[in-house]
């Protein structure tokens, strides 16, 4: 197709006298058309519609349509091999350029913002992180983020972790729910296996029983979200980016407490007192009017208990969710009932308290209770003599006469 530009262009190099072979080599057209413009002048070009040309996949058109109207999501892979069967003897791309002009456009819909009241809804979820603690330099370590953010106001509470067990959420429940002075008329979780256990065909979802305790003794009630629908969850997940980049990053933290005292500063001078972007409001004070809307707070924590059995190590200690808690050295007993409740364990032996250890942030940490380890009697004696103690020295008196005796035995014989 050659443009009026390049028609312009040969007429002109006509008349500062170059040869059609000049004209050619200049323009890289050919001598005949070169010919062919200069004899018509200056005309635009008109270009008529090609005549079709006959496609190899004309005849299964049809075929593809019917395919693709009874299952829209069928791949041009599996349509191909079928009319490869039935004869189609073209390539794969035009199989894909019919697809792609035959398919239905799916119709994408807008996201539409969920609003919750006041006192109706908070948010749970956990994020995972990767740290070196100052006090263990060169050791990687993976810590989790429980956070919970009320619906309404968006007011962020969390706190890490080294682990997302049972105990754990407990735990944080009881203090999140103790630091916004009252609880949610529901909380929503993904399908994090300590929330939700599991669900029927029907629907129904079954949830941890310790949790619906928990959450029942406060006023409260779990709710999941729908399977393969995260975004329902939005309002815990969009500020997990912003604390990774506003907090987390180019922090250094000395171990687990000092990343939660820095995490819990930086919550309350810098996160809960900003304008939040989608509310477009002071969070602080959105929450100073949800407060009213929340369940009051019952007038005794929650005292989870969770009983197991354990066995005594031969230094005196059971290990308890990755950490390794003293029995008294009067312990008889092999195996021990312990119990776990949301800020301690309790150790029993014979359904009499031997131990009461608090549970330490962390893992691989050991409690050993002050008056766990007891000094035997006698070396506790020996401990207590003089360095310079020694058995006094027998006098001369003495020697003299078991001198004697054996000098008289000897006579004797």
């Amino acid at each position: 197709m050659v443009k009026l530009g390049r028609i312009v262009l040969i007429h002109d190099l006509k008349r500062q006298g170059l040869s059609v072979s000049a004209i050619a080599r200049k323009t890289g057209l050919n001598r005949k058309t070169v010919r062919k413009y200069l004899e018509r002048g200056l005309e635009a070009p008109n270009y008529g519609p090609r005549e079709p040309r006959g496609r190899l996949r004309t005849p299964y058109e049809g075929y593809l349509r019917e395919r693709i109207l009874q299952f829209p999501d069928l791949s041009g892979r599996r349509l191909f091999r079928e009319i490869r069967k039935l004869g189609y003897e073209g390539g794969y791309t035009g199989i894909t350029d019919f697809l792609r002009s035959a398919r239905l456009a799916k119709q994408i819909l807008f996201e539409r913002r969920f609003e919750t009241p006041p006192g109706h809804q908070a948010q749970v979820d956990f994020a995972e992180f990767q740290l070196e603690f100052t006090d263990e330099p060169s050791v990687w370590r993976k810590v989790w983020l429980f956070s919970m953010v009320l619906g309404h106001s968006r007011w962020l509470w969390g706190r890490f972790g080294a682990n997302q067990k049972l105990e754990t959420v407990l735990r944080c429940h009881i203090a999140a729910f103790d630091a916004c002075g009252g609880a949610t008329g529901e909380v929503l979780y993904d399908r994090m296996k300590t929330a939700v256990l599991g669900e029927d065909a029907d629907g129904v979802v079954t949830y941890n029983p310790a949790l619906v305790a928990l959450l029942n003794y406060y006023g409260s009630a779990p709710r999941a979200c729908k399977a393969y629908r995260a975004k329902t969850k939005g309002k815990v997940e969009r500020p997990y980016r912003y604390i990774r980049q506003d907090f987390f990053l180019s922090r250094s933290f000395r171990n687990m407490e000092d990343l939660n005292i820095q995490f819990d500063a930086w919550r309350q001078e810098i996160a809960n007192p900003r304008v939040h972007a989608t509310a477009n409001r002071v969070v602080n004070e959105a929450f100073a009017e949800e407060q009213d809307s929340l369940t009051p707070l019952p007038t005794h924590p929650y005292d989870a208990v969770l009983t197991v059995e354990r066995r005594v190590s031969h230094e005196g200690m059971v290990s308890v969710g990755g950490n390794l808690y003293s029995v008294p050295d009067t312990t008889r007993k092999r195996v021990v009932e312990v119990q776990s409740h949301p800020d301690k364990i309790r150790i029993f032996e014979d359904g009499k308290v031997i131990a009461c250890h608090p549970i330490p942030e962390g893992r691989n940490r050991r409690r050993l209770g002050p008056r766990h380890r007891k000094v035997p009697t006698s070396l506790q004696r020996q401990l207590q003599q003089p360095a310079s103690a020694v058995v006094g020295q027998r006098s001369l008196a003495f020697y003299d006469a078991v001198g004697r005796r054996l000098a008289g035995s000897e006579a004797s014989r």
